[in-house]
């Protein structure tokens, strides 16, 4: 967990992060990323963000593209 917390902090280096973001819990819920997955999560969460014209990426962006990524993922297995 503490090494996931760690390539999510290197991620989102370069993002503006809104208070509320919780990278340890943010950690703990991704258990099984690799970095390349953590990488693809701070992505998405800051894309989402952008999208609603938000000048922070809010742990909500972070919850619904960790939903992308694993629905999407279970997605394409079942299909």
């Amino acid at each position: 967990m503490k090494g996931r917390e760690q390539i999510l902090r290197v991620h989102v280096k370069n993002v503006t992060l809104a208070p509320t973001v919780e990278l340890t819990k943010l950690a703990a819920r991704t258990a099984g990323f690799a970095g390349a997955d953590l990488a693809n999560l701070v992505n998405e969460a800051a894309l989402l963000a952008a999208r609603k014209g938000k000048d922070a990426v809010e742990m909500t962006d972070f919850d619904e593209a960790l939903d992308r990524i694993v629905g999407g993922s279970w997605r394409r297995r079942t299909a």
